[in-house]
């Protein structure tokens, strides 16, 4: 039986987010002390899996299955090389709850989302996810998981793997038209149902 393009890329991020669920369990088990979450520490945790759901959900409510296809591949790429790295560097978290602080995994994957609508959508339209993005970096720094490097790091990991699989949006049953011709000027729009 055949599965359609739409399911295998549920699917594949379904998939992905139980696994960051895991890895984000693991990479902040504070079983060494256990420091008070805080309200902006809650509403960063929010973001890190409303944004990106929000932003799959959206393309696929748009019907842009090629760009749920390229952000569900960047981040893939987001998630391996982050997690990669906590598990590589250990570097101490400020709180000393654990030794996985670099690079942000909360900002890498919101950046990620981020730069996807920038990339793909346009920079207007990617507006409050860079707001949501910049809050969700900020409150690990307020919550004492990160320090400034750990989060600039994220952030750039976010956004480059977007480099890689994002590109720009094509409305292929729009077409903006204007030919001039011995003075004549005609500017048409063409739309293919």
């Amino acid at each position: 039986m055949e599965i359609s393009f739409f399911k295998k890329t549920l699917l594949l991020f379904f998939s992905l987010f139980f696994s960051l669920v895991t890895f984000q369990i693991q990479a902040q088990d504070t079983s060494e002390t256990k420091p008070e979450i805080g309200t902006t520490q809650k509403i960063g945790d929010v973001v890190l899996f409303a944004l990106p759901a929000a932003t799959l959900g959206t393309s696929f409510i748009i019907g842009d299955e090629k760009g749920a296809w390229q952000f569900t591949k960047g981040l893939l790429l987001t998630v391996g090389v982050t997690y990669g790295l906590k598990y590589s560097i250990n570097k101490q978290r400020p709180d000393m709850s654990n030794d996985n602080a670099f690079p942000s995994g909360h900002t890498s994957t919101v950046f990620h989302s981020a730069g996807y609508v920038h990339r793909r959508y346009g920079f207007k339209y990617a507006l409050p996810s860079y707001a949501l993005a910049g809050f969700t970096a900020a409150s690990r720094i307020d919550s004492n998981k990160h320090d400034i490097l750990d989060v600039i790091a994220g952030a750039a990991i976010g956004l480059g793997s977007n480099l890689l699989f994002t590109t720009e949006y094509q409305q292929e049953h729009m077409e903006l038209t204007y030919s001039n011709f011995e003075g004549n000027h005609m500017v048409g729009f063409k739309f293919k149902f």
